[in-house]
């Protein structure tokens, strides 16, 4: 790092903090404003806040090295751009005639208060095992990619660079999150956004200048790492066909090999769950004044969203690229004896190569784009827990609360919740892949969560007891997983080289995590409906408005009002980019 690209990211700092600053003075001390920005975001902001969002940590430590050892493989999550379109033209008719703030408030009208309060919890449990810890996390690696020999002492311990950087995008990003709430978050969100891709593009167009091309970058590595679809079976595994592999042997699932089967049945589950019922992507488009303006904002995110798989797995894959060819000498020391790369040096790829790819000036832009990335995901959660505790519990707790109290408890919710992720980083650390651990815990939290929304509002017969069934029967299989996978992944002592083979915790341990996810989805659906049919109907009244059968012929109207031609042709154009992508990444 040189002095200019020092100057850079202080440029960048003071204009966010600027800019923040400005958007909390224009704030006022209510729940709707804090929460929900006023219900007044335009359709840019809430698309380019939803993509700011979602782009974060996981993608510029953990996508980037499951690039550089899995090539384009996880390409399929972000290719789920038409997810978004699912949002905006299925289930944000539904979201906005409510009213609600919350997922969970939502679940509450179309089935019971319970629900709401189950999934309010799943919902918090989910964001600090994954966003919070993983944001927190990554922020560390990056800043010890960045700046390996700083050290801090204080009363006697010594905490190295990953532990300063962790606490100090923590502090950054909770300054403006606290102070100015969903209106700070998302336009601060929209800034960010053309940073961090600007900054991104750049870094991906000097890498293959190093190579010499894109033909050039495609020559260097194996063929497999630019197809999508991986062989359910990987070469030299033959005979060993089961969910349930042989002891010793589950590093093929995390190292470049995702079978084409579970990409293709698990992972729109985990994609339709995130993009079209998770608080944290989904409050965007509830700050929409309206059903035109949150579809519009959902249709740019999508487009926005093609861009990682260029943007974060290509750099991922130049890195490795670099270091097999010898390119840049500094990068073989990541590679093993069989020319792969190691775990520690594949989490730190992107910012490895922001460091010695970029020249002085741009690097602090890419710096600068990176931290932007790690605080905008970060600042998501935190506002998304703030307004799951505050709305559902504290609120439902306490119904003559003021506006003021609302506030201020959503500011308390946010510092605990920071504290606690805090306390959950060793596991990831301990742990597989950062990326791997994000989709493992997301697979496993997900599928009922899916069952309920999507399943409630295009069956009416279903009721409140089947829907709190499922999510019960579908978070405790989760939970048992993680319980189950958490003493293997840190090593606890006993557990080193896992269960006993052939025992019920072995099986469970060593079952492909996207395989479990669909086992827990199937469980949650038969769940749902049978203990529905066995008690009895939802009465019309209460789910007026709230499933497809039963929307009034005036909103049906509004909804059609809502869009033109070029809200279906945007569309399109999404998805035809989404095919293109599909057919050049298949082998």
């Amino acid at each position: 790092m040189t002095t200019i690209d020092w100057i850079v990211i202080a440029l960048y700092f003071g204009g966010l903090l600027g800019l923040a600053w400005w958007v909390i003075k224009r704030g006022k001390e209510t729940a709707d404003d804090y929460f929900l920005a006023g219900r007044n975001l335009g359709w840019w902001v809430v698309g380019a806040s939803i993509f700011a969002s979602n782009i974060g940590s996981e993608h510029l430590v953990g996508l980037a090295g499951a690039g550089a050892t899995s090539g384009v493989a996880l390409a399929h999550y972000e290719l789920h751009a038409w997810c978004l379109l699912v949002l905006g033209w299925v289930l944000i008719p539904f979201y906005l005639r409510s009213k609600v703030f919350t997922m969970p408030e939502f679940l509450e009208k179309r089935f019971s208060a319970t629900a709401r309060w189950v999934l309010s919890l799943i919902s918090l449990v989910a964001y600090v095992l994954t966003k919070i810890a993983v944001g927190i996390f990554a922020g560390g690696v990056v800043f010890g990619a960045l700046l390996p020999e700083m050290q801090l002492q204080i009363g006697g311990v010594t905490f190295d660079s990953f532990w300063i950087g962790s606490v100090a995008v923590v502090l950054l990003t909770g300054l403006y999150t606290i102070l100015g709430g969903m209106r700070a978050v998302a336009y601060t969100e929209a800034v960010q956004t053309f940073i961090l891709i600007l900054g991104s593009l750049l870094l991906t167009f000097f890498g293959l200048s190093k190579l010499g091309g894109w033909n050039e970058f495609r020559a260097a590595l194996d063929p497999e790492m630019f197809n999508l679809w991986k062989p359910l079976i990987p070469t030299g595994m033959e005979g060993t066909w089961s969910p349930v592999i042989e002891p010793g042997r589950i590093a093929w699932y995390f190292n470049g090999n995702y079978p084409w089967l579970g990409m293709l049945l698990c992972a729109p589950i985990i994609g339709l769950w995130y993009w079209t019922t998770d608080q944290y992507i989904v409050q965007r488009a509830l700050g929409a004044p309206s059903e035109r303006e949150a579809r519009r904002g959902t249709i740019f995110a999508a487009f926005l969203k093609l861009f990682p798989v260029f943007i974060f797995i290509i750099p991922g894959m130049i890195w490795l690229a670099l270091a097999k060819t010898g390119t840049i000498p500094e990068f073989v020391a990541g590679l093993d004896a069989n020319g792969n790369a190691l775990p520690d040096a594949s989490q730190s790829s992107f910012a490895l190569m922001v460091q010695y790819v970029m020249p002085p000036g741009l690097r602090g832009l890419v710096v600068a784009g990176l931290l932007a990335a790690l605080m905008s995901s970060l600042a998501g959660a935190f506002n998304a827990c703030s307004t799951l505790f505050t709305i559902d519990f504290y609120q439902k707790l306490r119904p003559n609360a003021t506006q003021a109290q609302l506030v201020w408890i959503g500011r308390i919710a946010t510092t605990i919740m920071v504290l606690i992720g805090l306390m959950w980083i060793p596991v990831i650390r301990g742990g597989r892949g950062l990326y791997d651990y994000l989709q493992g815990v997301q697979g496993y939290l997900a599928p009922p969560i899916f069952v309920v929304f999507f399943f409630g509002v295009f069956m009416k017969r279903l009721n409140a007891k089947g829907c709190l069934s499922a999510l019960t029967v579908g978070f405790a299989l989760g939970v048992f997983r993680l319980i189950v996978d958490t003493p293997v992944s840190l090593k606890l002592e006993g557990f080193e080289n896992g269960y006993a083979p052939g025992s019920l915790f072995w099986i469970v341990n060593n079952t492909y995590f996207q395989y479990y996810s669909l086992f827990i989805f199937l469980v949650s659906v038969i769940v749902m409906i049978v203990v529905s049919y066995m008690s009895g109907k939802p009465s019309e009244d209460q789910i007026r408005n709230l499933t497809f059968a039963t929307v009034t012929t005036e909103h049906r109207q509004e909804s059609y009002a809502s869009w033109n031609i070029w809200d279906v042709v945007n569309s399109g154009v999404v998805l035809t980019l989404i095919l293109i992508a599909y057919v050049y990444f298949t082998g």
